[in-house]
């Protein structure tokens, strides 16, 4: 049996072996995330090209989401949006990574720093210039972004909820009502949300989860989150294929509490 909930997982140098991803197929890994903030074109085209070797085995498609880097600053622990002054969303590395993209027929792209409606209408037509037709995944990260939520939701075919850039533009005791209501949103809305951002984070260093990690992922799910994400867990941890072993594990039983929920 397998959750109807999606897991999806980044690659990066801890998962970008042949065997690790085959293992994290059959593990259940159900999307993967390729964070184009780090990786030149070559090891990105080395890992699309492993991806589809191994699902074209399995007999299995996996869907590849390219998250672009935006105007991001880096910093040692992370990343935050480039200041208050207006930037341009969409920046002359993202033009490049996207026609990149496109050329490798990624499945999604998602956008980085979305402010408003307008960033999506305005890369929905890069891609189609490029003669792509990628869906697009909104990161809602941003003040703005929220204050615009349902006009972004009207564009964009999904959405991602990205804990840890809004846990920096709101009150952190904010972020679960956040959440909460994105997914709200999108669920009237009948578009695809995934929740992002430490959700497994002990697992960068540990076997096992927390207990509060196993109730934010079940959480999560039972508030209606479609895809549930593995950002570090998988891309740099130590281990990449237990954690997704465990979101697969949780979203089967918060799946059956959600039967019992609705039966109920």
């Amino acid at each position: 049996m397998e959750s109807i909930t999606k897991i999806i997982a980044t690659i990066g140098p801890s998962s970008e072996s042949k065997e690790i991803i085959s293992e994290m197929i059959d593990h259940k890994m159900n999307i993967v995330r390729l964070n184009f903030s780090w990786g030149d074109y070559d090891w990105h085209t080395n890992i699309i090209k492993t991806i589809r070797e191994v699902s074209e085995e399995k007999n299995i498609f996996i869907p590849i989401i390219q998250d672009l880097s935006g105007p991001r600053i880096q910093e040692e622990e992370g990343h935050r949006f480039g200041g208050e002054e207006k930037k341009e969303i969409i920046t002359e590395k993202d033009i490049m990574d996207l026609s990149f993209g496109i050329s490798q027929k990624v499945d999604f792209i998602a956008l980085s720093f979305v402010g408003s409606a307008l960033d999506i209408i305005k890369l929905r037509e890069l891609i189609k210039e490029k003669g792509g037709e990628q869906k697009i995944i909104a990161k809602i990260e941003r003040k703005e972004a929220y204050q615009n939520l349902n006009d972004i939701i009207k564009e964009a075919d999904g959405i991602m909820v990205a804990r840890g850039d809004l846990g920096n533009e709101f009150p952190i005791e904010e972020i679960p009502f956040i959440q909460h209501h994105i997914i709200l949103e999108c669920k009237k809305a009948d578009k695809m949300v995934i929740v992002a951002t430490q959700m497994l984070l002990s697992m960068v260093e540990n076997k096992v989860p927390t207990r509060a990690e196993v109730s934010d992922v079940a959480y999560a799910i039972l508030d209606g989150a479609d895809g549930v994400m593995l950002s570090e867990e998988s891309a740099r941890g130590k281990y990449p294929v237990e954690a997704i072993s465990i979101m697969e594990k949780i979203a089967l039983v918060a799946e059956k509490h959600i039967n019992k929920i609705k039966i109920g």
